[in-house]
């Protein structure tokens, strides 16, 4: 398998594109992982097209994550060559996804009222069990994003595995160590949210997203494992990847890098 960036900006970004990736098993069937509202101009720029989409992995419900799937929707239906995508999501998000998000745009069509089904296979996932997807497993990990009043707003990262190689795409998270930290020792590679704001040269920090401060404090062996992805502009212009090897870490995503396992 292999996993390729496709965009890595945060929601804010107007250089990176938001922040995702093509996952690719041995038979070549592709998923997406995340599918924001950058996502047309992202495929087009890496010459992927809608018929090299098998399936999407949707971690949660912001639209840097989501913005795209109406396009990806739409553009599917409507073409007669093309069959739905598997959709893949923790089942908390299933009713959520149509009912708050698409709905409004994709609910009615000339003489038909829709659903999600109308154009994507839903896969939903169980919490705490894992899938199988082309030989790949699929296990999804609740982060710690953002509080909703008194409750979690579900985020799910992803542990992707085949033949004993692991990577750990966090998704959105704050900074969390405690937490996930057993899923960090799991990967034998991670893509980490990092947020990278200052104001006057001292941190400033949202408290949703990991800050690249913090991410700094992390054990040795894990930041040698991570590298920092869903930024705002301002990394890449501050940063290089000699300066945050320096500082532990396995490197900057970028557009167009591949990992394979």
């Amino acid at each position: 398998m292999k996993l390729t960036v496709l965009g890595e900006g945060s929601a804010f970004s107007q250089k990176y594109y938001n922040t995702m990736y093509i996952l690719e098993a041995d038979n070549g069937r592709r998923m997406a992982i995340d599918f924001g509202a950058d996502a047309k101009w992202a495929y087009k720029e890496a010459g992927i097209g809608l018929q090299d989409i098998d399936a999407v992995y949707i971690s949660h419900l912001h639209g840097d994550h989501i913005g795209g799937l109406e396009w990806l929707g739409f553009a599917t239906y409507f073409n007669p060559t093309l069959s739905r995508p598997g959709l893949y999501l923790v089942n908390d998000l299933v009713s959520p996804l149509w009912n708050n998000a698409l709905s409004a745009g994709m609910g009615s069509l000339q003489g038909k009222v829709c659903g999600l089904h109308d154009f994507f296979d839903v896969k939903s996932m169980i919490a705490n069990e894992a899938v199988e997807w082309n030989g790949i497993t699929l296990q999804p990990v609740q982060t710690i994003h953002i509080m909703n009043g008194f409750q979690f707003v579900p985020s799910y990262g992803l542990l992707v595995t085949q033949n004993g190689k692991t990577c750990f795409i966090t998704c959105d998270t704050q900074h969390a160590p405690y937490q996930i930290q057993d899923f960090y020792n799991m990967a034998d590679v991670i893509f980490q949210d990092c947020e990278y704001l200052y104001f006057d040269g001292k941190p400033l920090k949202s408290g949703v997203h990991a800050h690249y401060e913090d991410l700094k404090t992390l054990h040795d062996k894990t930041k040698a494992k991570m590298y920092l992805s869903h930024y705002q502009d301002g990394l890449r212009e501050n940063e290089t990847d000699e300066s945050v090897q320096e500082a532990g870490f396995k490197g900057i995503a970028k557009m167009g890098m591949t990992v394979e396992f």
